[in-house]
């Protein structure tokens, strides 16, 4: 992406959102379009391809504090995205046209082109580094580029190898083992090429992870949330617990269990280089819907023996504190 994309493309309009949305409403407009727009689900359509790639390109910068604060400052001087053209001055000239003159001094107004050049950062680059002939030139380190990688739950958890396009380089980037959702990446020289002998920019790559029907990731730990019968809870069972790897394990629910309450199993998370989390079972008791008359005659059976208990008996004065 370059320093014209940000003068012409409206982020903001790409991604259907107004100007002052907060993140969350970023991030739920940037996925519903991925989802609709991705590859996987319109093969061929050379159209929606480019609108995925639009789509990723925004959210990539407006997901990102530092690069909207300078997107929007920069759109806001250059009035909104309108390029610059060569022309003698006169009613309707402003923005950067103004800027340059306030900087450089009165005299005639001076008007500014990207078309067939290198773009607006170029003239930029010229002016302070010696194209201009304000400085002598220097090496300069290429610019950061921005990109966006989704990746199903089962890909993230183990790592993957994706292809990424950015300024019309295509190039195979690995993302490690345990990347959580919203994640972003910092691939060393695999930015914008430098100047002058500096040292090319970075990527950062924001990856966005595909949920899973069954397990979450917190860092390097797998959530799962499994359901026990009344009598697992109160009585105590040891039950079995699906991995993602798809073995089970076999997990020991003490007797008095309360729904909500997390079991910790040693090793079966994430693994990555620094090390491997844990699976984290959450009990959940499991009411039945329909009661056959034995059962039923049990419950109450219950019912009457613990009449005398009040689980709630404490509640009120605790909700007073």
């Amino acid at each position: 992406m370059t320093g014209q994309d940000w003068l012409e493309k409206d982020f903001y309009k790409i991604l259907g959102v107004s100007k002052d949305a907060d993140d969350a409403t970023i991030k739920k407009a940037y996925r519903k379009l991925a989802r609709d727009l991705h590859p996987d689900r319109n093969p061929g359509d050379a159209a929606a391809e480019s609108r995925f790639k639009d789509v990723g390109e925004a959210y990539a910068v407006l997901s990102d504090p530092e690069q909207r604060k300078q997107y929007d400052a920069i759109r806001a001087m250059a009035g909104g995205g309108a390029r610059f053209s060569a022309g003698s001055s006169g009613a309707g000239a402003g923005g950067f046209e103004d800027l340059f003159n306030g900087m450089f001094g009165g005299g005639a107004r001076t008007r500014f082109s990207t078309g067939g050049g290198g773009g607006f950062e170029d003239i930029l680059q010229d002016m302070f580094t010696g194209g201009g002939g304000f400085t002598s030139r220097r090496p300069q380190r290429g610019a950061d580029v921005a990109a966006t990688a989704t990746l199903p739950f089962r890909s993230a958890v183990e790592g993957a190898t994706v292809q990424l396009t950015t300024n019309g380089r295509s190039m195979n980037v690995k993302i490690p083992a345990g990347v959580n959702d919203g994640q972003k990446i910092r691939l060393r020289g695999k930015g914008q090429p430098g100047r002058g002998g500096g040292e090319p920019g970075d990527m950062i790559v924001t990856v966005n992870v595909e949920p899973h029907p069954v397990f979450t990731m917190e860092g390097r730990n797998l959530r799962i949330t499994v359901p026990v019968t009344f009598a697992e809870a109160a009585l105590g069972a040891t039950i079995d617990v699906p991995t993602l790897s798809g073995e089970t394990v076999r997990v020991r629910v003490p007797a008095g269990t309360p729904s909500g309450r997390t079991l910790r199993v040693k090793g079966k998370g994430v693994a990555t280089p620094k090390g491997t989390g844990d699976l984290l079972v959450t009990v959940q008791v499991a009411v039945p819907t329909h009661l056959p008359p034995d059962a039923r005659k049990a419950v109450e059976a219950f019912a009457k023996a613990t009449e005398g208990e009040d689980p709630r008996a404490d509640l009120k004065a605790r909700a007073l504190r």
